[in-house]
């Protein structure tokens, strides 16, 4: 196997990683949890900016190594994210949603520069 497909190899491990990661802390909280509108919002950006970051790859406006760098800051607030819902029953408060945001638009600004 040449390091080239090593590498790819490696990165799509990575990335399956962190999507299980990301999937099992979904599944842990109940449907009412993960929708509550804060929260929601906060889920409805990562997911655009997922997609922008993808879109940006595929049109080859960012490398692959940018990408994965994205990738893991929004994995980053996701679990952030996920750590102050489980600090409130669930829910987080209006300055949290601040916060996240916050770091969301820091991202954002990165993808296509």
């Amino acid at each position: 196997m040449s390091v080239q497909a090593s590498r790819k190899v490696a990165i799509a491990g990575a990335l399956f990683t962190l999507f299980y990661i990301g999937a099992g802390s979904v599944m842990a909280q109940t449907p009412e949890q993960v929708q509550h509108p804060r929260r929601a919002e906060v889920d409805h950006r990562l997911k655009h900016q997922e997609k922008r970051i993808h879109n940006e790859v595929k049109t080859g406006e960012i490398s692959k190594t940018q990408a994965h760098a994205l990738h893991k800051e929004d994995h980053q607030i996701r679990k952030e994210e996920h750590a102050m819902a489980s600090q409130n029953n669930g829910h987080i408060t209006k300055l949290e949603q601040k916060t996240l945001n916050q770091q969301e638009n820091k991202v954002s600004k990165e993808i296509g520069k």
